[in-house]
């Protein structure tokens, strides 16, 4: 792989990991532990978050994609970028369709029993984290 794209993608992966972290694992959770913030606000305030999240989180994919078709990744950075990709997919496809769905329950003020679905979406943040992690250190071997 040339050094320009690996460094390109590299980057692009980095940045995307560090926004993951801060979001998904640090500024989700806790919104709902600040004083005066209920469900309904958490709710509101976290798909504005995700909404932009997920839109750049496609661009960065798209960049990564770019470098690497001009490139020429190796087989393991090629297969890492399509898990990325297609967990990034199944979050955008499935799970947030759904998520969405039942926040528009709770913010038109029907109570619902608690829900779980929202560990499905952390589960594919865990798996696109370590891949994002494997991929950026690979890219920067390359």
């Amino acid at each position: 792989m040339n050094s320009v794209s690996a460094a390109i993608a590299g980057a692009a992966v980095f940045v995307w990991l560090g926004m993951v972290l801060a979001i998904s694992f640090l500024e989700a959770p806790l919104k709902f532990r600040a004083p005066g913030v209920t469900i309904p606000l958490g709710l509101g305030i976290g798909r504005i978050v995700f909404r932009a999240l997920n839109l750049v989180e496609i661009v960065l994919a798209a960049t990564v994609a770019v470098a690497l078709a001009v490139g020429g990744p190796s087989t393991s950075v090629a297969v890492l970028a399509v898990v990325v990709a297609v967990v990034l997919a199944g979050q955008l496809a499935v799970i947030r369709p759904r998520l969405n769905r039942r926040s528009d329950r709770v913010l038109a003020g029907e109570r619902l029993p608690r829900s779980h679905a929202h560990w499905y979406y952390v589960v594919f943040e865990a798996i696109k984290t370590v891949a994002l992690l494997v991929l950026g250190i690979l890219l920067l071997a390359a």
